[in-house]
């Protein structure tokens, strides 16, 4: 299976000041472009040459996880997102987040604090466990929830590259400014 380039719902000026159509140009056109290539090329001859993303971010290992978990990791962070993003989630969303966390902005906060405290790169994950219920983890480098058994429902993406050209070394700000662009109705519909 040969795997391209989602197209966005959105222009890359669409998300500014938010996120730059700079930022985009290199987060999503070259580091997500960049992906989706080195998984091309190292998938040929082996068991995921056939394979879906999901499979190969559960099974793989090496250089085949690493690339094609940060496919599918780029794809959901990146069509999580509208011009028009913000407000706050509704709907079973937003109940499971008031049973899970008290309300929405403690989820918010607890939220805000595993991105803004993950060491190095990675992502900070919104994840739904087994029994419905709501929980927060970080996971490093191309790390995916998928692999426990949990259903991904939102990410933020920590990686220097997803901010540095618009906010330098202020991963606060940028999660500060994340919650902005977020696309309620997106998010939702995976809950």
């Amino acid at each position: 299976m040969k795997f391209e380039l989602p197209q966005l719902p959105y222009a890359l000026d669409a998300l500014e000041p938010v996120i730059s159509k700079t930022t985009l140009e290199y987060h999503y056109g070259k580091h997500h472009q960049a992906y989706i290539t080195n998984l091309n090329n190292l998938i040929p001859g082996t068991k995921f040459e056939n394979a879906d993303l999901e499979t190969i971010v559960k099974e793989s290992d090496g250089g085949i996880f690493n690339n094609g978990a940060q496919v599918w990791n780029h794809t959901f962070y990146f069509l999580s997102f509208s011009p028009k993003g913000g407000g706050n989630p509704t709907g079973a969303l937003a109940q499971a987040i008031d049973k899970s966390f008290g309300s929405f902005d403690a989820f918010k906060e607890q939220f805000s604090a595993a991105a803004a405290t993950l060491f190095g790169a990675g992502w900070a994950w919104l994840v739904k466990n087994a029994d419905g219920s709501l929980a927060i983890v970080k996971e490093s480098n191309a790390g995916n929830p998928l692999r426990d058994g949990l259903t991904p429902i939102l990410t933020c993406d920590v990686w220097e590259h997803a901010y540095y050209l618009d906010k330098q070394n202020a991963r606060p700000k940028y999660i500060e400014d994340f919650w902005k662009i977020i696309d309620w109705s997106v998010v939702g519909a995976r809950y």
